[in-house]
């Protein structure tokens, strides 16, 4: 893999900043950063996905470009910008953040006397883009018309773990054996492997000609959409059977994305949208500046599949004991090590505040299960233990340890602990039967000496079709079942706190 290999000395003490670094490029760009000797601060809206990577040697930081009071601070003594921020997932009027943002961006950016902003954008077609690309467009125009030197990479389908592209690539190969496409399946394109992408914005700031440039990025080859599903098919045995149907425009395929692909429907949506036309690389100037032998379609979505099977094979030889990690998006760990088990997880959240200590609400918490049961219709916990032994599991039969005694690796009912840092967070690994592989996570956080407040989440990686019609079906009773769990958790703890409080006020 190029990014990780040879190290340049002309990063090592720069300092730099990832704005954006939850996200797919920026997640996997900032550890090689940190590798090249570079003094990395990580930014992003969500700073416990962030702490979630636990990057050795990178700063963290909660920023948003919608917020430029953020921005200054993250952006404080910082020389290299790079700049991965996109709005797509947040609605239809992401054309509109996503211009704010990038305003916000570079004028924070001047104010903090930044020498480089380094921007990934997307490759733009001929004729009329989709408002997904044309943002894409717009968003470098912005940057650029700040005072800060800006570097523009646009890069068109990337291929890596986590990459909207390939997701879809993967669901749509592993779990329909036949599917009617539209004629975006015959649009050409030249996907690019992550390693090259990553390569390519780590060398570019460096050579003094970038600065104010821009550059299309591809990979070696000219596919369709068509080519690549079925090469993915070869590497993972399987033969799809793709007929294009000339009449059946992308807008309306992408209407039932969301029933075959856990990739989010705003971004698979964008993704199919910008397919309609071929989207070629003009990458002449690029090669000639950064010569890389780059990897082919085929070596990409293999290294893709290594990376996931190494990540297994990890996830096997940690030890029991301690804290294990903390949940993030595609972690093999909470996948189940199932590589056909979607990256991108549907998620559930609630939250209720104790009027107790977050003591007393973290003991609630570890005496989930078991006798104990689950503080709220425990009856439907019951159906759904009966359902999981008709299916060959286990069901509720296998109780719990005492919550003294709870450690990474214990079984609870249908479920095993995976994750636990004592008096804060708690995460459940699924083992009963179901199409997908499913999370349940606890975090408790102080409010003060006698409040705190208690957050459950419940994650779900489908198995394809079936698997999201599960979650689709079961999201009725999910919707009343884990508010009710936060609140019945906050209740109790509030009666435990009250029953200690109440003989030393006799």
């Amino acid at each position: 893999m190029h990014a990780s290999a040879d190290p340049d000395p002309r990063l090592a003490g720069t300092s730099v900043l990832v704005m954006g670094a939850s996200g797919y490029v920026g997640t996997h760009l900032v550890p090689h950063l940190a590798a090249q000797g570079a003094r990395v601060r990580a930014a992003g809206r969500r700073l416990g996905a962030l702490q979630a990577r636990d990057w050795d040697g990178v700063e963290v930081i909660a920023a948003d470009a919608l917020d430029p009071a953020s921005l200054d601070a993250a952006l404080h003594g910082v020389q290299l910008a790079y700049y991965l921020v996109h709005s797509m997932a947040a609605g239809a009027d992401f054309p509109q953040r996503d211009r704010q943002a990038a305003q916000n961006f570079a004028a924070a950016a001047a104010r903090a006397g930044v020498q480089r902003i380094v921007y990934l954008g997307g490759l733009q077609p001929p004729g009329e883009a989709s408002a997904h690309m044309a943002s894409r467009g717009e968003t470098g125009d912005v940057l650029r018309q700040g005072p800060v030197p800006v570097t523009e990479l646009r890069a068109g389908v990337i291929i890596g773990p986590g990459s909207a592209a390939f997701e879809v690539i993967r669901d749509l190969v592993l779990h329909l054996p036949a599917m009617v496409a539209p004629r975006w399946v015959s649009s050409r394109s030249q996907p690019i492997a992550l390693d090259d992408v990553l390569t390519y914005l780590l060398r570019l700031p460096l050579l003094p000609q970038t600065a104010g440039a821009s550059y299309d990025i591809g990979g070696p080859e000219v596919l369709t959409y068509k080519d690549m599903m079925l090469q993915f098919g070869e590497l993972v045995g399987r033969r799809p059977l793709i007929v294009p149907v000339p009449v059946l425009k992308p807008r309306l395929f992408s209407h039932w994305l969301h029933l075959v692909t856990a990739v989010p429907t705003n971004v698979a949506r964008a993704l199919i949208e910008g397919l309609e036309h071929d989207v070629l690389a003009e990458d002449a100037a690029i090669r000639e500046l950064v010569p890389l032998k780059l990897l082919s379609y085929r070596q990409a979505a293999q290294a893709a599949l290594d990376r996931e099977r190494r990540a297994t094979q990890a996830a096997k030889t940690r030890p029991t004991q301690g804290h294990g990690p903390r949940w993030t998006e595609g972690d093999m760990v909470f996948r189940q090590q199932r590589s056909d088990f979607a990256f991108y997880a549907r998620q559930l959240q609630a939250q209720a505040t104790a009027a107790a200590p977050a003591a007393d609400l973290w003991e609630q918490v570890v005496q989930i299960g078991g006798d104990n049961g689950y503080y709220f219709l425990n009856v439907l916990w019951q159906v759904r233990g009966g359902l999981d032994q008709l299916l060959g599991g286990s069901g509720l039969r296998r109780g719990r340890p005492p919550a003294h005694a709870l450690r990474v690796g214990d079984a609870v009912d249908f479920w095993r602990v995976v994750a636990l840092e004592p008096g804060r967070r708690l995460t459940l690994l699924a083992e009963m039967k179901m199409p997908g592989a499913a999370t349940l996570h606890f975090e408790v956080t102080p409010q003060g000496e006698q409040s705190s407040q208690v957050g459950v989440t419940a994650t779900f990686h489908p198995a394809g079709a079936p698997g999201l019609a599960y979650w689709h079906a079961l999201t009725p009773v999910h919707a009343v079942l884990f508010p009710g769990l936060a609140q019945a958790l906050a209740r109790r703890a509030a009666q435990a706190a009250a029953a200690k409080a109440a003989p030393s006020a006799t």
